[in-house]
């Protein structure tokens, strides 16, 4: 239900902007339709993007480490195997576990970090769309 209130509301906010949202800009895809992409020795992702929103499905091996970054999207992250622990701030002072199921939501700006406790399969969706994973100016992640 949540889920239809929020397209029901960013539908809203289009017709305000003066954009009328279509149904030929409905987009139906399968996970396995979209190529994996190597973002790393140890990161693999798959990639969906609507105009307002990105989702990735996200594969990382065993100890790796997303470095401590901030963004301006409001960022949604759910667990689907493995672990992450996550540490927010810049003083590093609050951190956090997550499993499969465990979803943690990052506000817009705030520092974060994680490291994978076995291999981790998640999922992140961001608000606005993550440009910088689109344009492949995320370099925070390519080294």
């Amino acid at each position: 239900m949540r889920l239809f209130a929020l397209v029901r509301e960013l539908a809203r906010a289009k017709q305000r902007r003066g954009c009328n949202m279509s149904i030929d800009n409905l987009q139906l895809i399968n996970w396995d339709d979209i190529p994996l992409e190597t973002v790393n020795s140890s990161m693999r992702r798959r990639i969906v993007t609507g105009e307002l929103m990105t989702v990735a499905r996200i594969y990382f091996e065993d100890g790796f480490v997303v470095p401590m970054h901030s963004h301006h999207n409001e960022q949604v992250t759910q667990v689907l195997k493995g672990t992450m622990r996550f540490v927010f701030g810049d003083d590093r002072a609050k951190s956090v576990d997550i499993g499969p199921g465990g979803v943690v939501v990052i506000p817009a700006h705030v520092p974060h970090e994680a490291t994978c406790m076995g291999d981790v399969e998640e999922m992140d969706m961001w608000a606005p769309r993550r440009d910088d994973w689109l344009d492949g100016s995320d370099d925070y992640l390519r080294s």
